[in-house]
């Protein structure tokens, strides 16, 4: 089973190209969409041991987590200590499942790919871009966004050239959606064409 690591900076249209992925049938687990489970399930306790007062009605307040957190930022690791490694045990869970069933290739969604190292744990990297410019405006666009909110972000993650530079796939969504779709499709299409002759 050939694993493919899906990546892009923000607003680069990287959760519109893991929608098209699913359309075509590859299985894709969403690193965020985790993370948002897990704030209503396994992460709760812990979460709450170490910030009290960060849950509600069952679930992680991410609006007071992240509140704790510009007030502490120095704790995002203890935070990231207690989730990530229940983000990798759900990864791991997916890949068995699809393993069992025999599916010739997947994708992990994981926004901060290169900044975390997962590249390591996949067999291709797929990277999401599109101009700066574009960028710019479809992330300003976001509810709450802001130009300093946006520079903070940037500040965090690896730079689009560098991320392009490091990728085995570029998906550049500055065009319209079919353009979008025809260049996951080749992806798709070569990975299967690969894949005939690889082991699963």
């Amino acid at each position: 089973m050939i694993i493919l690591g899906l990546t892009g900076s923000i607003a680069m249209g990287k959760s519109t190209t893991a929608q098209m992925f699913r359309d075509f049938g590859v299985p894709v687990n969403d690193a965020d969409e985790v993370v948002h489970q897990l704030y209503s399930g396994e992460a709760v306790a812990p979460v709450e041991a170490a910030f009290p007062g960060s849950t509600r009605d069952g679930k992680v307040d991410r609006a007071e987590l992240s509140r704790q957190l510009v007030q502490a930022p120095e704790r995002l690791r203890e935070l990231e200590a207690i989730v990530h490694p229940l983000v990798r045990g759900k990864e791991q869970e997916f890949l068995a499942e699809n393993r069992a069933a025999n599916a010739p290739f997947v994708v992990l969604d994981i926004p901060l790919l290169f900044e975390t190292g997962a590249e390591k744990r996949v067999d291709h990297v797929v990277v999401v871009t599109c101009s700066a410019e574009l960028q710019r405006q479809r992330a300003l666009k976001r509810p709450g966004m802001t130009e300093e909110k946006l520079a903070m972000i940037l500040a965090r993650q690896v730079p689009d050239s560098e991320k392009r530079k490091r990728a085995d796939y570029i998906i550049d969504t500055s065009d319209s959606f079919d353009v979008t779709r025809a260049q996951v499709k080749a992806v798709v299409d070569q990975l299967a064409a690969s894949n005939g002759d690889a082991d699963a």
